[in-house]
């Protein structure tokens, strides 16, 4: 029944600060309507998960998650150490993939996933 993720959609207290942090640090093209297209590429994957309300892989107090699939996790760490943005959480590797994580200006966490 369900084919894809048709967007994500959250409020935001300081939209033009927002914009532009997604749009400088994760290189989104936002538009004037708000929002951006994210087209999948080949074999990209979206993944769908739930977790309990104690589970402690992200803080409780965040009810979602935001995690973006990258080309180079190296090339974004670079990027991200251009713009002097922190590292909310080590690089790590498993067999899942390398994960970074880091917080938007209102303090969401976002994990960064070269596959």
């Amino acid at each position: 029944m369900i084919k894809g993720v048709g967007g994500i959609f959250w409020r935001t207290n300081n939209l033009e600060a927002v914009k532009k942090w997604y749009s400088d640090v994760l290189k989104l093209d936002i538009s004037e309507w708000n929002g951006t297209m994210i087209k999948p590429e080949s074999a990209n994957e979206t993944i769908f998960s739930l977790f309990t309300a104690e589970d402690n892989y992200f803080p409780t107090e965040q009810q979602v998650m935001l995690n973006f699939q990258v080309h180079s996790l190296d090339e974004t760490l670079a990027h991200l150490a251009d713009l002097g943005v922190p590292l909310a959480k080590k690089p790590e590797s498993s067999d899942y993939g390398k994960f970074v994580w880091i917080a938007d200006p209102e303090g969401r966490l976002i994990e960064l996933w070269e596959k």
